[in-house]
């Protein structure tokens, strides 16, 4: 997700109709919303599955949420996902200020918002990829409803969710509310945010944004 420019020294950022995208987002959802990113210099795999992907898994109930501890890390046995978790604030353009470059397989918290585990969406942005290997997002597209997601807590917690959705919002189909907006009132949900489509080579952008969408089932220690 959120790749970094090819030119030394800069950063791959959003265009500005991203960037006006996430502020609007930050706008409707305040502590519920976060990142839109791009990525880096070639299409991501899986996202194109993803679209329209039917809900053939029987889902478990919610779990009551838990009382509010922060993440330290996100488990996600399906694709081989073992990645710590970094707290992350916005950037001086409003936008979730991702895992820095050189991170590419660290996930980005915003602690701005609701904490894993606790009522309300939490969520957390990745890359997708780098300039030569895929980053801790790569395979994210390929969920599908009823996948595990685990985020290990501070307080020795771990929140189990389940996967109920997974989309792919192009630049120009992007809402705040279907992205960010709780799927049902009173949860404790998580959103894994990263880039997909096909990387512009122009705007040095990708053309949309996966978001999967997830909701607490289970608790451990």
């Amino acid at each position: 997700m959120t790749e970094r420019d090819h030119a030394p020294g800069t950063g791959r950022l959003l265009t500005g109709v991203a960037w006006a995208l996430l502020l609007l987002g930050l706008w409707l959802w305040g502590r519920e919303v976060t990142d839109l990113r791009e990525g880096i210099s070639a299409p991501t795999t899986g996202d194109v599955a993803a679209v329209g992907r039917p809900a053939q898994a029987e889902l478990p109930p919610p779990a009551p949420p838990l009382a509010d501890a922060g993440p330290q890390r996100l488990d996600i046995p399906g694709i081989g996902v073992q990645a710590p978790v970094v707290a992350r604030g916005l950037d001086r353009a409003g936008a979730i200020d991702p895992p820095p470059y050189d991170q590419a397989g660290t996930v980005g918290w915003y602690a701005a918002g609701a904490k894993p585990g606790a009522a309300g969406t939490a969520l957390m942005v990745g890359h997708v990829d780098t300039e030569t290997r895929p980053a801790v997002f790569y395979k994210v597209s390929t969920l599908q409803p009823g996948a595990r997601i685990r985020v290990v807590r501070d307080d020795g917690r771990v929140a189990e969710f389940t996967v109920d959705d997974v989309q792919v919002l192009t630049r120009d189909d992007f809402d705040a509310q279907r992205a960010y907006g709780p799927r049902e009132s009173g949860r404790a949900e998580l959103r894994l945010i990263t880039c997909g489509g096909t990387f512009d080579r122009t705007t040095r952008s990708y053309t949309a944004n996966v978001i999967v969408s997830a909701y607490l089932t289970s608790t451990a220690r």
